[in-house]
């Protein structure tokens, strides 16, 4: 019988298929080449393409594509055939080193901000040999970066291993500082908890809401919800533990190392849950993870909803973004260390943290921005759009003890430099956890709890990375011209904490009390995708990622110019979804409903003449007046609708959307939802809250 172990990573060409597959001496120099960063070699690359291309035959592939990652947030592919022509009009399978290095797709028609022309369209993917190549359906995926003719980023990846590269060698200066000259290079590493909803598709091909945004427009909340918490971690139904078994064995053929699965709050809700790895790969595998999500719950008949809210009244879904940071030779550096000198160089990568999540709470906050998130951040189930960082009582007190030269209440302390207080060892999960943090500290890694379901986890990753380069920069620039370098290093850490610890909250951050206490300590409250995203276009924003080579100005402009437009059409599609149903399905059927009724009572009036039928009366009187109000609320969002589409500038028709076609579109709901409630069911035209929730 076939197991895990023997089928895990069987469509990955990965380290073990390259050690069978390629000669030793290109091995060699492949992994030397992928190690240290250098450009490829076109021997090597010839090399690697031949018996990549003979492993992709043994498994059945008859295409290759290169696999990519441009600003849609999903992945795109241009598949092309093994195949070239042979003498005697035969068929040969070849694949070229150019090939794997290179390809071409049209650039024109992907999110561009501007950098790209509809004529211009030519573009480029590169290899990136340092994430495996894997078979999908039959074809080669080639993980590759994507730019413009012109050298402008157009993908996710390419910013993210920019930033990679600034932050490993950023934290390669400080390690050789302590003396750790034997590291040479530091990787990031992401665990992202996927978050998600079934649903049986027969009810999903009933909404179009569903099908065109993700997310259900219109529905009146129903009797039971989540109140329960009946759903949380509880037994698995027969069709959902089916769909996880086989999304396990698909994504584990992968190489995607999905670890834990359970229910999650709300009704058919779940989560899954890998074991983290290099943050590439990581935003690779969960690119793939997604995208097979969607297709193995086709097979069992259900759609897998990966939007930020797709039920109101319940928990929507988020992705929580579990980062660290370890050194080539195996050290996590967010683990406290055994001795204080360990510690010293713990506390510094520490300080670095809250000083780069203070300074750019504005960037971090952007890096989760969308419409979907909007709904969800600040919602009792998700952290609020303020950007804080727990740290847990213990370390908290250590920082404060060192900001405050004053002794730490733990008995246990010894003392360090300069009189203060701390402990050679920190013990790990010596504070709970906190679920309502942003920014949380969980003993050797931070979860970043802010990122939406559907999100690519680059962005985030990219910011974060970058961000923290460079405090890890400014601190390396200082120590390196240190005269005494322990009791500098001292001062920093005590001065960096002074500076930066109005970011750290270890409260409830759900509460109205933090949100005051914010505000006080000079913290910012970006509500929404429109409030947040002009930041990502301050100087301070540029010249941070400018300075690390991780995004041109320009590129951050025309990021700006993309998420800002993406904003608006996807408020558009929804406002035209909603108007459709309206028009179409709902104003019909309480015509026809009223209709039946009034017909209804004149028959029984016939019968018996005494009758009041004041139930009849009074539920048609309440219903015409309900069917009149909605039709004037979405007469109103169409005009709206009309007058956004006049609107040039990106930023003045997001902000338009945001404050006028959103809250025409919650007055549409308020009155169709409260209509359903008094609609027969037999006549409401779409699947209600109760049979989409519970359908699985």
């Amino acid at each position: 019988m076939e197991t895990v172990a023997d089928y895990f990573g069987s469509l990955v060409f990965n380290d073990k298929m390259m050690r069978e597959y390629l000669p030793k001496e290109t091995y060699k120099d492949l992994k030397e080449t992928i190690k240290e960063g250098k450009d490829l070699d076109s021997n090597i690359a010839n090399v690697v393409a031949h018996a990549m291309k003979e492993w992709a035959l043994s498994k059945g592939a008859t295409h290759y594509t290169h696999w990519f990652q441009p600003m849609t947030g999903i992945t795109a592919e241009k598949h092309e055939s093994f195949i070239v022509p042979g003498k005697d009009g035969l068929g040969l399978m070849e694949f070229s080193g150019k090939e794997l290095i290179k390809g071409e797709p049209d650039a024109s028609s992907f999110p561009s901000g501007g950098l790209r022309a509809t004529f211009e369209a030519r573009g480029y993917t590169a290899w990136d040999p340092s994430s495996y190549a894997f078979i999908k359906e039959h074809t080669l995926c080639i993980p590759t970066a994507f730019c413009s003719y012109s050298g402008e980023v157009l993908d996710k990846k390419t910013p993210l291993l920019r930033s990679m590269e600034a932050i490993s060698e950023q934290a390669v200066r400080i390690l050789h500082l302590f003396g750790k000259t034997e590291v040479k290079r530091v990787v990031t590493t992401v665990g992202p908890e996927q978050e998600y909803f079934l649903l049986d598709k027969s009810l999903y091909l009933k909404r179009r809401d569903l099908i065109n945004t993700g997310r259900t427009l219109l529905g009146a909340r129903p009797p039971k919800g989540q109140e329960l918490e009946d759903h949380y971690f509880g037994s698995l139904k027969p069709r959902v533990a089916a769909f996880m078994k086989e999304l396990d064995e698909e994504l584990w053929k992968l190489g995607i190392l999905a670890k834990t699965e359970h229910n999650e709050v709300a009704p058919s809700q779940h989560e899954l849950a890998p074991i983290f790895t290099t943050s590439n790969i990581a935003t690779d595998h969960n690119q793939l993870t997604m995208e097979m999500m969607r297709k193995v719950a086709d097979k069992h008949g259900l759609v897998c909803l990966l939007h930020e809210k797709p039920y109101a009244g319940v928990n929507g879904s988020g992705k929580h973004n579990n980062w660290s940071i370890s050194t080539d030779t195996g050290l996590n550096l967010l683990e406290p260390g055994d001795s204080p000198k360990d510690n010293e160089q713990f506390l510094l990568f520490l300080v670095a943290i809250i000083a780069a999540v203070d300074d750019y709470q504005d960037l971090l906050r952007v890096s989760v921005a969308s419409a979907g998130n909007d709904h969800r951040l600040g919602a009792n189930e998700a952290p609020p759009a303020i950007v804080s960082i727990f740290l847990g009582d213990e370390l908290t007190e250590i920082l404060d003890s060192i900001a405050n030269g004053t002794v730490s209440a733990n008995k246990a302390r010894q003392s360090m430099l300069l009189g203060v207080h701390v402990l050679p060892h920190f013990p790990k999960d010596t504070t709970d956890r906190n679920r309502t943090s942003p920014f949380a500290f969980t003993g050797n890694k931070f979860e970043f709890r802010m990122l939406g379901s559907s999100f690519s986890v680059s962005g985030p990753n990219i910011v974060l990375n970058t961000i923290i380069a460079d405090k890890l920069c400014l601190f390396a620039d200082k120590l390196e011209a240190s005269k005494n370098f322990a009791v500098d290093l001292a001062i920093l850490v005590k001065e960096t904490y002074q500076m930066h610890r109005r970011i750290v909250f270890n409260g409830n951050n759900y509460s109205n009390e933090w949100l005051e206490e914010a505000s006080r300590r000079g913290l910012l409250n970006l509500k929404s995708t429109v409030d947040a995203l002009p930041t990502f276009i301050a100087q301070k924003n540029i010249d941070v990622c400018k300075k690390f080579k991780v995004f041109s100005s320009t590129e951050m402009h025309s990021r700006y110019e993309i998420v800002m437009e993406n904003y608006s059409k996807t408020i558009n599609i929804e406002a035209l979804t909603m108007v459709d149903m309206v028009r179409r399905q709902i104003l019909p059927e309480i015509s026809r409903f009223t209709g039946d009724l009034a017909k209804s009572a004149l028959d029984k009036h016939a019968v018996v003449p005494s009758l009041t039928l004041s139930y009849e009366k009074d539920l048609i009187t309440c219903l015409s007046n309900l069917q009149d109000s909605l039709s004037v609320h979405v007469a109103e969002l169409e005009k709206l609708v009309v007058e956004a589409k006049m609107i040039g500038d990106v930023t003045e028709s997001a902000r338009f959307y945001h404050a006028q076609i959103i809250p025409a579109m919650s007055n549409v709901r308020a009155v169709c939802d409260e209509t359903e409630l008094l609609v027969g069911e037999d006549y409401w035209p779409m699947p209600t809250y109760e049979q989409l929730l519970f359908s699985v």
